[in-house]
């Protein structure tokens, strides 16, 4: 299955393209409206992920060029414009789905399954690393007596976690993962690994997620 992901904003293009390539996708990025619709007109392309503000021409615009020649291709719009009547608005215009930033890459993941009506993609629900697991779709974190439903940024840190666990990731990375384009120049990412670190500590045996001075956090493969 190839997926074409237009988005302007080199930290999420990159993100996606690593997470959906590590999910067995093939992935063709772009960064304007322009190189966007040229991408969704190839008809090897069996979904985009359209971000809606776009230099050139804007995601609605590429929306609308796509419908015309490709009515039945699935386009899942991601942007940050949240409001109701946005969502509504791009629904309308004939966006398959629609998704806010900043958003949960499970989730992301989940639409695209759904969409593409992927059968051998539905199989994971659960991460298991560090001596955690995690259900993907009820966000439930278990580690040995623990079992705790977490919101939907601390599981999508944790499922971010898990599936790099033995590798270092950047607070810029994290952000990424969260759907952030930008740096909000706050300690959010230090707060929510405090959240984790607090609900999944047991008793003498603290969660085994270091904290790199200066480059970013590790969970250990091994608890």
């Amino acid at each position: 299955m190839k997926i074409a992901v237009v988005e302007d904003e080199g930290a999420i293009a990159d993100f996606l393209e690593r997470g959906l390539r590590a999910e067995g996708y093939e992935v063709e990025l772009a960064a304007d409206g322009v190189a966007g619709e040229r991408a969704a007109l190839d008809p090897d392309v069996d979904l985009v992920v359209l971000d809606r503000m776009l230099p050139g021409i804007d995601g609605d615009e590429v929306l609308a060029r796509v419908r015309a020649a490709r009515p039945g291709l699935a386009v899942i719009m991601l942007t940050a414009r949240a409001e109701v009547a946005d969502r509504v608005d791009g629904l309308d215009r004939g966006a398959t789905d629609y998704l806010t930033k900043p958003f949960a890459f499970d989730e992301l993941l989940a639409r695209i399954r759904a969409r593409l009506r992927d059968p051998g993609g539905a199989t994971e629900t659960t991460l298991a690393a560090g001596g955690l697991r995690l259900n993907l779709l009820t966000r439930e974190a278990t580690r040995g007596e623990i079992a705790v439903r977490l919101p939907e940024r601390e599981a999508a840190l944790l499922a971010h976690l898990m599936r790099n666990a033995g590798r270092v990731c950047s607070r810029e990375e994290i952000l990424a993962a969260w759907g952030y384009d930008h740096d909000p120049g706050t300690n959010v990412v230090q707060v929510y690994v405090g959240y984790l670190r607090r609900k999944l500590a047991l008793p003498g045996t603290p969660l085994p997620l270091e904290t790199v001075r200066g480059v970013g956090y590790l969970l250990r493969s091994e608890p």
